[in-house]
């Protein structure tokens, strides 16, 4: 039996599709978002971080060579992506984004919204100022994006949380907010809420879920890389 050059193509074309598929799966299932830039470079360069893999590429070098370039290397990214979080989490024991500089007394200066406040508090009074300003800024946020997002929550709740940032119920549709979030710059806070109501619409991280938070929100990934960069976890 013979196969025309066309025919040969195509196949060749469909299991290109499907071992990148394979790749954007297993990447999104270790939170990895993966991104690739065609640049004036001679070889093909890999740059892991938290949560992100970038790919630049030459221009002349095929899309069927960059797969099997990501496919050779992908147990690679996944497994050195884990020992990479895992020293983030060392570095969060140390001083991470629920304890800054503590004196003496048990008090520590703190943030609110990104911004040093001019006053320490312990951390039990921390955690309670956080809930509080947490709590009356989710209801005008919600509303804010609930519309473009194109989803609703039934239930949205405040949890200590250190290790994540957000999560959702998606049967419930209830969604639990990290009680830190006020720590940071409230576009961080906005991005975690668009990004689990975005699970409303994917309950996985496909590509087509990042495709849902990117259309919501364009700019969500500078935010999503101030609280990666801190060791949250947005599930």
């Amino acid at each position: 039996m013979f196969t025309t050059a066309a025919t040969h193509n195509k196949t060749q074309s469909e299991q290109v599709r499907c071992l990148y598929t394979v790749i954007e799966t297993e990447l999104s299932q270790a939170q990895i978002q993966l991104n690739i830039t065609r640049k004036r470079v001679k070889n093909i360069n890999f740059r892991l971080k938290p949560y992100q893999l970038s790919v630049s590429a030459p221009y002349f070098v095929s899309d069927v060579d960059i797969i099997n370039a990501l496919s050779k290397r992908l147990d690679w990214v996944v497994n050195h992506h884990t020992e990479l979080l895992k020293r983030h989490q060392q570095k969060q024991q140390l001083g991470g984004h629920h304890s800054n500089t503590s004196s003496k007394n048990g008090l520590s200066p703190i943030k609110l919204w990104g911004e040093t406040q001019n006053r320490v508090m312990s951390e039990a009074e921390r955690l309670h100022w956080y809930r509080h300003e947490l709590q009356s800024a989710m209801p005008e946020l919600f509303q804010k994006w609930q519309p473009v997002v194109g989803k609703v929550a039934n239930e949205t709740r405040i949890k200590k949380m250190s290790t994540r940032w957000g999560s959702c119920n998606t049967k419930a549709k209830r969604i639990w907010l990290s009680v830190y979030l006020p720590a940071f710059p409230l576009p961080c806070t906005e991005y975690v809420i668009v990004h689990e109501l975005c699970h409303l619409h994917q309950a996985n991280h496909s590509p087509a879920f990042w495709h849902e938070v990117k259309r919501s929100m364009p700019d969500y990934k500078r935010w999503h890389d101030m609280l990666a960069g801190k060791s949250g976890i947005v599930d």
